[in-house]
């Protein structure tokens, strides 16, 4: 579920200072498009859906998943396609901070730590 009080607070915080976006609604697939193309990355159907799955998880919990338990949600539910390696070859900067960054959500508690999902 989504929480209506983290959104409000974001609503006041800079959204370029992070590069992210800070509410649903206004996000499209052409944004997302145009953001990768610009970074050098062209989107494919694969890239779409791992970012239609962050968009459906921050929609359901909002901001309290954690960076480590996205990146194992997303393993598990991209393991028939190649798992963490699959993840990485679409995402090389990390499919959880790079996929955040292009779906237009912030980014979730232990995102820049090496080890949940950035190479940052």
């Amino acid at each position: 579920m989504l929480d209506i009080n983290k959104t409000l607070a974001q609503e006041h915080a800079d959204p370029a200072s992070r590069g992210h976006l800070f509410e649903l609604e206004p996000w499209t697939e052409e944004q997302a498009i145009e953001m990768a193309r610009q970074d050098g990355l062209e989107l494919t159907d694969a890239h779409l859906g791992i970012i239609r799955y962050l968009r459906d998880c921050y929609a359901d919990h909002g901001g309290t998943v954690s960076a480590r338990m996205l990146m194992q949600s997303l393993e598990s539910e991209f393991a028939g396609m190649g798992g963490h390696r699959f993840l990485y070859s679409l995402y090389p900067r990390g499919p959880i901070a790079q996929a955040s960054h292009y779906a237009g959500l912030p980014l979730p508690p232990g995102t820049r730590d090496p080890s949940f999902g950035t190479t940052h």
